[in-house]
Order: C-alpha cells, then structure tokens, then sequence
C-alpha cells in the first residue's frame, strides 16, 4: 500500500510528483529547495538562510507523515556550488543530529536556480 503525502506547510509539488509517498513503513520526500511556502517565493539570501528554509520545508513533510529528522535513515543533497559545503554543513548537523547515511554532490543547476537542495527517506 503506498500514501501520498501532502502539506501546505511545505512548497506544494512544481511538477507532476508528489512532496512523498509512504510505503512498507518508510517516507520517501521528494527533494525540497528554499521555496517559503507561504509566499511561493525563494528564501532571499546565502545558503545558510537557503538551507534553514529548505530544513523548515523538510521538517513540515516529516511532520506530516507522522516521523521526524531523529528517523531519518538516508538523505541526497544537491548544492549549486561545492565551495558551500562548510556552510551547507553548520546547518544540516543542527537538524540532522542522529547523522543517517548521505551524499552530497554538486550539480551544475538546480530548479529555479537555489544553492541547495534535500531530499529524504525516513522510517515512519
């Protein structure tokens, strides 16, 4: 059985996905950028006012689906630029303190041009 998980406290989906899907007891997120959901506008500012918006983001999915960063068993980040790295971290090792398994790379371009994205898998 899957469930679709769905929030408005989080950036609704831009494209033909969802923000989740449950299933066999684990949340799958989608990847969340710095869109402050109220707004629908990117979070202005350097990756570490990126990044906290996109934990905010992340932290409203896990919410939602009844879980939390402390279950998290695996996350994917994508960062615009790898020089970021160190300040992408100071933000991530506050939300993220049971350290799952990770990997981070640098991509060429990210969706409507962010420092950074997130995406998750976590037990429900």
């Amino acid at each position: 059985m899957l469930t679709k998980v769905s929030t408005t406290k989080a950036p609704a989906a831009i494209g033909p996905y969802s923000q989740g899907m449950i299933a066999n007891g684990f949340l799958f997120a989608s990847g969340q950028i710095p869109i402050v959901p109220e707004s629908g506008e990117i979070a202005q500012g350097d990756i570490h006012v990126q990044a906290q918006q996109v934990m905010k983001n992340v932290s409203e999915i896990l919410k939602e689906a009844g879980t939390d960063f402390e279950h998290v068993v695996k996350t994917t980040c994508f960062l615009a630029d790898m020089a970021d790295f160190a300040a992408f971290n100071s933000v991530y090792e506050k939300y993220f303190t049971g350290k799952p398994a990770r990997s981070c790379v640098a991509v060429k371009t990210l969706p409507k041009d962010v420092l950074c994205e997130v995406e998750v898998i976590a037990v429900v």
